[in-house]
């Protein structure tokens, strides 16, 4: 019977959940508005982890100011990290912003206008 998780994937969530507890308590950077982690991906050996975040912002330079403190910080959450979170190796973080949120939607248009354009299509 093949496992329903792998163990990178039960430790991103891990991270997910405790970094997102981290942020929220030792990061008090103004340029941080209200975030969300979206989702950890580990390599294997975990080694490293990509964290994907999203948040509202008004223009594109707030959330390349957010990612660029976050990666500043990312030793120091490291280590956090590895203080709360029992675990052998803590990978070394890299926060990147994760355009599925603001993508979605425009997704979702595109495929509403080709339905719409297709039913006129066959009602012709």
């Amino acid at each position: 019977m093949p496992k329903e998780f792998s163990r990178t994937e039960r430790v991103g969530e891990l991270i997910q959940r405790e970094l997102s507890k981290l942020i929220q308590r030792e990061i008090k950077d103004p340029r941080i508005g209200i975030l969300t982690i979206s989702e950890v991906r580990a390599t294997k050996d975990l080694a490293y982890a990509k964290v994907y975040i999203s948040m509202l912002a008004k223009d594109e330079s707030e959330i390349v100011a957010a990612v660029k403190v976050l990666n500043n910080a990312a030793k120091f959450l490291r280590t956090q990290l590895a203080k709360t979170v029992k675990l052998r190796k803590v990978p070394e973080l890299t926060f990147l912003f994760d355009k599925s949120v603001t993508e979605g939607p425009k997704l979702v248009g595109l495929i509403d206008k080709a339905i719409e354009q297709d039913k006129k299509f066959n009602e012709e």
